[in-house]
């Protein structure tokens, strides 16, 4: 289980500590889910959601 973040209106934020060294953030909506990249800057590296 990761930890919240944070949670704005419908989105939630997670961090996964066990992944990879690389920062990163996953955001939640729904059945939906992001993967940002942190650095060396903000970058989306993938989506299950829709387009």
């Amino acid at each position: 289980m990761s930890p919240v973040f944070r949670r704005e209106s419908e989105f939630t934020f997670k961090i996964y500590s066990n992944e990879e060294e690389r920062m990163h953030i996953h955001v939640l909506c729904d059945c939906h889910e992001a993967k940002f990249w942190l650095e060396p800057h903000v970058e989306l590296a993938k989506n299950t959601g829709n387009t």
